[in-house]
């Protein structure tokens, strides 16, 4: 009897493994979003959050934020047309590495991993108490992010980037 629950015990711990994989989790839901001029108009195009030492980098294609607000939303495809970009430091990162003429020497990139998948949808709407302002609510819709060992970050929690303000 002991030799079968010990092989059974073997059998189960054997079984229990989980090898190399490793779940990452991703929140920038409590981050607000970053540029680097003083205000943000509709030719920024760089927009960052940073949490500790990691950064979700979102670049806009060209024209996407105007003065005026369309009906409905607003797509531009990832990897296409915008791209998303998730970087881990090797220290706490701040606004001065992104906005900087020469990124600082640190600290330093340790991980990268660029979208390959998903989409930016851009709500514009007039603001409502100043008609020259325009606020560009940012989601990201199944953005996929994969590492170098092929694997998926499943607890992707980026699902709204942020508002920008612009005006006339």
């Amino acid at each position: 009897m002991r030799q079968i629950l010990l092989i059974l015990f073997m059998v189960l711990f054997a079984a229990c493994s989980d090898g190399d994989l490793q779940i990452e989790t991703i929140d920038f839901d409590e981050v607000a979003v970053q540029f680097c001029d003083s205000e943000a108009t509709t030719d920024t195009q760089i927009f960052f959050k940073i949490n500790g030492d990691e950064a979700l980098i979102l670049e806009l294609q060209s024209g996407l934020l105007k003065n005026e607000a369309p009906d409905g939303v607003i797509s531009s495809a990832v990897p296409g047309k915008s791209q998303i970009t998730y970087r881990i430091f090797s220290d706490d990162v701040t606004k001065s590495y992104f906005c900087s003429d020469i990124p600082p020497s640190s600290p330093l990139v340790i991980q990268e991993i660029t979208a390959t998948d998903g989409a930016v949808l851009i709500t514009t709407v007039q603001s409502a108490t100043d008609s020259t302002a325009y606020e560009h609510t940012i989601e990201l819709s199944g953005i996929s992010l994969v590492n170098d060992q092929g694997e998926r970050i499943t607890d992707l929690s980026i699902n709204e980037f942020g508002t920008i303000t612009t005006s006339e």
